[in-house]
């Protein structure tokens, strides 16, 4: 039997949190419902069992960058799973959904997502090598 495609448990487990959510897509409505769904869990959860939902729920954040932004699921350079744009451009959904459940919403992933637009615009950032 074939491997399963590498990126085929996160769309599965963003399809199920997209279910949980009761909502249509991965767009900015349904991020605007993870949003309030983190602050719902906040409190239930603490950071010794929060890692499975982190998982999941950043698994459905990243799929609505890669829908709504044209992203593409990735490695980044220091080797996590996220979002890159362009090749210019990576972003950890996981990272901004633990942001969330440690910093409620003045780390809001419906702000960062709603940032994606002027964060692409903005030039690709300069490397500078030795």
């Amino acid at each position: 039997m074939p491997d399963e495609h590498p990126l085929a448990h996160l769309q599965q487990a963003a399809e199920a949190v997209r279910q949980q959510l009761q909502v249509d897509d991965f767009n900015e409505a349904g991020v605007q419902r993870l949003a309030a769904f983190i602050e719902e869990q906040r409190p239930l959860l603490s950071r010794d069992n929060v890692q499975g939902v982190v998982l999941a729920l950043g698994a459905f954040l990243g799929q609505c960058l890669v829908q709504a932004y044209q992203g593409e699921w990735a490695s980044g350079p220091d080797g996590t799973t996220g979002v890159g744009f362009l090749g210019t451009r990576f972003f950890n959904p996981f990272y901004r959904v633990m942001l969330q459940f440690d910093n409620g919403l003045q780390d809001s992933v419906a702000d960062f997502y709603a940032s994606i637009p002027a964060r692409l615009a903005e030039p690709p950032p300069k490397r500078s090598w030795i």
